[in-house]
């Protein structure tokens, strides 16, 4: 089953089921956050719950998308309640990549790079037997729910900014439940728009560069996720397509556990208070910035892969910041 949050046509917010080229709209749900909560309270499945409650015929899905009118299919009505995070170093990549990291993780810990130190740990252990602790990932902050853009919708760029980078990765969604315990809802494409530029200069502005925008959906997909994903992720300038690449992604190719990448998100009590809404990024080993590739404003970004249905596709707006140098003032 894939869910999608959208608005009809005098902007009240519902939840409705893929089905083939329309949309079954899920009745008494306005809020895919509500149904998970309801969910949990009677100790159910996502999707027994929505079952439960039936469908009404909705609209066509191509119009929605069209009049971008598609939500992110899971948020907070407060945004300060939906927390945005993510880990990296966690995937493969291809075949020709991953002989090299074999090779460079056999040589001596104290000649390697953070980087390179880290994926190696995650090499090592980040793929523990069940229900035991492997290694800690790289995690990052990217912030709440106001720095989601809906699909189909520009990223807002600030001007200072000195790269406009796609990531195409998968998300986790997650809600917590009244009594402090996380539920994953499913998993979207996501892509995790960041500044490569500013951080290449030195990894310590890691954390400034993913203080970016981004997107994830239009749909998410219920239940399992298989363990082998490949999907494109490509650039569009106009009518040409200037960019594009196969990405790969579940946990074949990926030297971490989803298990494991959760469980030290989770790990930290202010993580779990009840109600809120977490949308985690697992990761990526591919990037149009690694080839050398420059976007610039007006480029689409497109992630697309069968299992998630329809693509993900955002574009680029660059906007001057709220503030500038000079504007604090002191009270």
């Amino acid at each position: 089953m894939r869910l999608i949050q959208f608005e009809d046509e005098q902007g009240l917010r519902l939840v409705g089921v893929i089905d083939g080229e329309r949309v079954k709209v899920v009745r008494s749900a306005r809020t895919t956050r509500e149904l998970a909560l309801k969910a949990i309270r009677h100790g159910c499945s996502l999707q027994e719950q929505v079952e439960a409650q039936g469908f009404e015929d909705g609209p066509v899905y191509r119009t929605l998308l069209d009049e971008r009118r598609v939500l992110p299919p899971l948020d907070h009505d407060d945004p300060a309640h939906c927390l945005i995070s993510g880990t990296g170093l966690t995937h493969l990549g291809s075949a020709a990549t991953r002989d090299k990291m074999h090779q460079q993780v056999e040589q001596d810990e104290s000649k390697m790079t953070d980087s390179m130190q880290m994926f190696r740990w995650g090499m090592q252990d980040g793929r523990p037997a069940a229900g035991t602790v492997g290694a800690q990932p790289e995690w990052f902050y990217k912030g709440d729910g106001t720095m989601v853009v809906r699909p189909g919708d520009d990223f807002p760029v600030p001007d200072f900014a000195e790269d406009f980078g796609e990531e195409p990765e998968l998300t986790g969604l997650y809600v917590i439940s009244d009594d402090g315990v996380p539920y994953r809802l499913g998993y979207a494409l996501g892509n995790e728009f960041s500044d490569h530029v500013m951080e290449r200069k030195n990894y310590l502005y890691l954390a400034h560069s993913k203080l970016r925008s981004c997107s994830f959906g239009p749909e998410m997909r219920l239940g399992e996720l298989p363990a082998h994903l490949a999907g494109i992720s490509r650039i569009r300038r106009g009518h040409e397509v200037v960019w594009e690449k196969q990405f790969l992604s579940g946990e074949a190719n990926m030297c971490h556990s989803l298990e494991n990448l959760e469980y030290h998100h989770f790990k930290y009590a202010q993580f779990l208070r009840p109600g809120d809404v977490h949308v985690h990024f697992f990761g990526t080993a591919t990037l149009s910035f690694a080839d050398g590739f420059k976007t610039q404003q007006g480029d689409i970004f497109e992630i697309e892969l069968d299992a998630f249905g329809e693509p993900l596709r955002n574009g680029i707006r660059v906007h001057s910041p709220g503030i500038v140098a000079g504007g604090i003032r002191a009270l």
